[in-house]
């Protein structure tokens, strides 16, 4: 079926399709419709779920973390200095493997205060063990909601599902609402290896020594860096398990595709414009105008952040001149952390094959500065003739 709706609205809608146990909720803006949804679905008998107002964004995740220790399907939301208010919990859900799913809006965050869009709260969140992926409209919103839950219940991490606020957020836009029959086949009901149980207690997460020990029952127990160790190799080969997810979803609802990748005129192009978000459709606009000129470009949108695709991304690139990175966020004290990660998969997948592809990076929208589509096509259509700066380039800026 489809229907227009906005971007929160497509956000709880996967939620609910989902049957999430316990929703844990803070209001912080644009993240705020998204909650309060799920509380009138909650409220009118439509979602048989707990829904916990708290005090904080601390307390949200860690209503979450007991919840998804006793076996419930958890999940929350935030924005901006939200998420970084709960950036302790944020580590800890990780470190716990717990399979929570959580919708990160982007905002720009404080100070000085803003509550529009750029990605520098995820994008300050990406080293801290929880897979990310992003979403270029409402129908990947829904989607990647479905998606996410079965992969963490599958890898036991956790999910951020990351989309703009406002641009995607409180826009409408149509998309199609699956069929209960069918999320039901997809995703089946949350049954963790252990959980939580008055009948069977036990003491999780204790406090780890430097090495490995004996535990209660003589056995080898890991110490804090095999914990460690374990969740990086295991983030690694969930993108592998996602390539799964994708391929059952596909076979379920006939969508689906590339599960790292969004590729736009890619294949005889010479210049790649990659980016996050909502800004990649954006620039197939810019592609397309630069198309009728001859100019050979295409757009890439990366919809799998953490883990980092490197493989798929660098063979995607293989053989093209450039790739134009566009970022609403900065790894402050050098460049976009996407330019970054692209380099380097470039370099460790291309590096023996001949000439790597020119990396060029450009700042855009930081704090909901308007990205005008005008200034993306003279900015691609430049970059594609030759090196614009060595230093990250900031579009829109008026100093």
């Amino acid at each position: 079926m489809h229907i227009i709706e906005d971007g929160n609205a497509a956000a709880a809608l996967g939620v609910k399709l989902c049957r999430a146990n316990v929703i844990a909720a803070y209001p912080i803006t644009p993240q705020t419709p998204l909650t309060e949804k799920l509380s009138e679905y909650v409220e009118s008998g439509e979602m048989k779920a707990e829904y916990i107002p708290v005090e904080s964004e601390h307390s949200a995740m860690a209503v979450c973390i007991a919840a998804s220790s006793a076996g419930a399907r958890a999940f929350t939301a935030t924005s901006a200095n939200g998420l970084l208010y709960m950036h302790e919990q944020v580590q800890w859900a990780a470190g716990a493997r717990l399979p929570i799913v959580m919708c990160v809006v982007n905002r720009a965050v404080g100070a000085p205060w803003n509550v529009w869009n750029d990605q520098q709260d995820s994008i300050s969140q990406r080293d801290t063990g929880w897979i990310q992926m992003y979403c270029a409209d409402h129908q990947q919103i829904i989607d990647s909601v479905i998606k996410a839950f079965w992969l963490a219940e599958k890898v036991s991490i956790p999910i951020m599902v990351c989309y703009d606020g406002f641009l995607l957020s409180h826009t409408f836009m149509p998309f199609d609402l699956p069929d209960q029959e069918k999320v039901d086949a997809f995703l089946p009901p949350f049954r963790p290896a252990y959980a939580l149980n008055p009948d069977e207690p036990a003491s999780l997460n204790t406090v780890t020594l430097p090495d490995v020990r004996i535990d209660v029952h003589g056995e080898l127990a890991h110490g804090y860096m095999e914990i460690r160790y374990l969740l990086q190799e295991e983030l690694r080969a969930s993108l592998a398990v996602a390539a799964e997810a994708d391929k059952r979803f596909t076979e379920i609802f006939g969508r689906g595709g590339d599960p790292y990748i969004e590729p736009y005129r890619c294949d005889d192009a010479d210049h790649i414009a990659v980016g996050l978000g909502s800004l990649t459709y954006q620039l197939r606009v810019s592609v397309d105008a630069l198309r009728k000129e001859g100019i050979k470009v295409g757009v890439m949108g990366i919809r799998f952040y953490r883990p980092f695709p490197d493989e798929a991304i660098a063979n995607a690139l293989k053989g093209k001149k450039g790739v134009i990175v566009f970022e609403k966020a900065l790894s402050y004290g050098y460049e976009g952390a996407l330019a970054s990660d692209l380099k380097s998969a470039l370099y460790e997948h291309l590096a023996g094959t001949g000439r790597l592809p020119l990396v060029q990076n450009f700042i855009a929208g930081i704090g909901g500065r308007e990205i005008r589509t005008d200034d993306l096509t003279q900015t691609l259509r430049a970059a594609t003739q030759s090196r614009i700066a060595k230093e990250p380039t900031w579009i829109g800026l008026k100093l």
